[in-house]
């Protein structure tokens, strides 16, 4: 009887741990998610290989903001799995790395194929090269980013980012940009930097595929500050990389209403 009796306290216990263990496992369940869109590349594929590898401080410094403010980050990539990135880990991004698994989420990316828009409340692309190849071409991935907007979703973007979603688009097959003031690389600066002969190794210039696809593109000449962020619509949007984490700041102040 009283082994009994201790086997019944003990499923008790076991319960009511579990009930315990429940709203915590619901709140977990929750917890609202960022889409992160990265590139597979490593070079541009010409003779010199020119370096189209993510650029770190573009995607680690908003990672950090994302997870300091309870958001769970997945990553996706065109061909799913590891994406490269270059920089070296310095600041926020070295936190990232070492205590936010960073890199461990970086290696794991999803396919297109395998993404819920309905399970995010927000999409970033960073930059590096690589985005205007793959990223931009991707005709799911295009279309998950849109999706992810028409939801009610927030989308955002740094440096050659805003060309990795100058090409989504919408149910009605719209561009997402269209009608929209969009940051992005511009093209002065494009063409006199050697990092891809001066743009000619590039599919498109990030400036002239916004306008091609509808956006009013900001640059340097129609911005005070060359590092302000554009917000417009949901989209957020900057022209270089030490604003990456300013536009991850404003990508949670539009969700937050939305939580």
């Amino acid at each position: 009887m009283r082994i009994l009796k201790k086997l019944n306290a003990l499923v008790l216990l076991a319960c009511l741990a579990a009930a315990a263990l429940a709203p915590a496992e619901a709140f977990a369940a929750a917890k609202p998610r960022v889409l992160f869109v990265a590139s597979n590349l490593i070079d541009m594929g010409d003779p010199e290989q020119h370096d189209a590898r993510n650029n770190l401080w573009e995607y680690a410094p908003p990672f950090h903001i994302f997870v300091m403010h309870g958001y769970e980050v997945d990553f996706v990539s065109p061909r799913g799995g590891p994406v490269e990135f270059m920089m070296d880990p310095l600041g926020i991004s070295s936190y990232a790395i070492q205590y936010e698994n960073f890199l461990g989420k970086a290696g794991a990316s999803l396919r297109p194929g395998d993404v819920d828009p309905l399970q995010y409340q927000a999409v970033y692309v960073g930059g590096g090269y690589g985005t205007l190849f793959d990223v931009a071409s991707d005709e799911t991935l295009m279309r998950l980013i849109g999706a992810i907007h028409e939801n009610g979703g927030v989308v955002g973007g740094c440096g050659h980012g805003p060309g990795g979603f100058a090409n989504a688009t919408l149910k009605d097959g719209r561009f997402l940009v269209e009608g929209k003031r969009v940051a992005g690389f511009p093209n002065a600066t494009e063409r006199s930097k050697p990092w891809a002969d001066e743009g000619r190794l590039l599919p498109f210039l990030v400036e002239d595929q916004l306008r091609n696809n509808g956006a009013t593109a900001e640059n340097k000449e129609s911005l005070a500050d060359k590092h302000a962020v554009v917000v417009d619509q949901r989209i957020v949007s900057t022209m270089f990389l030490p604003s990456a984490a300013l536009v991850a700041e404003e990508m949670v102040r539009l969700l937050k209403p939305r939580e």
